[in-house]
């Protein structure tokens, strides 16, 4: 994908999202077009904040870790650094957890409320180097727009 089609499903992302206030669903939906939009991938999904965990939400693919926990693995340590995390080869990233023996590589975009994060996108692929600066920019304007539309107040919805 190039940056308009990532332009693209991010208003797609939006239309289906906008006004609806419920977290699960509209994470469901994002994880839903993605999965059809994105090539070669095996698994993509959210991992949302409880305690010092992440604990798995809304996903397309196979079943998957329920619990990570705050700054270990991929998803861990971009939620606790808040920022993303685009692996080449997840077996070199030190502290990988493997959750699907058949991924390679991963992107995880962590995303924010009120200042504070609370859950990360994951995106995994069964391909080396999978993701592209490009896949990242498209990734972070869609999560950047989620972001906007989940710090609205409840009452403009």
């Amino acid at each position: 994908m190039d940056i308009k089609d990532y332009q693209r499903v991010t208003l797609q992302v939006e239309a289906l999202i906008s006004g609806e206030s419920n977290l699960i669903a509209n994470l469901a939906n994002i994880s839903a077009v993605l999965n059809m939009e994105l090539a070669n991938i095996n698994w993509v999904g959210f991992y949302l904040k409880e305690g010092d965990q992440l604990v798995l939400g809304p996903f397309q693919g196979n079943p998957a870790c329920v619990r990570i926990n705050w700054g270990k693995g991929v998803c861990g340590t971009a939620a606790a650094t808040n920022t993303v995390q685009r692996i080449k080869d997840v077996h070199q990233f030190e502290g990988h957890i493997a959750c699907d023996a058949d991924s390679n590589s991963e992107i995880v975009i962590p995303f924010s409320m009120n200042g504070e994060v609370v859950g990360v996108l994951d995106i995994d692929s069964p391909l080396h180097d999978r993701f592209s600066e490009i896949d990242e920019q498209g990734l972070v304007l869609l999560m950047d727009m989620v972001e906007k539309l989940l710090n609205e107040p409840i009452n403009s919805k």
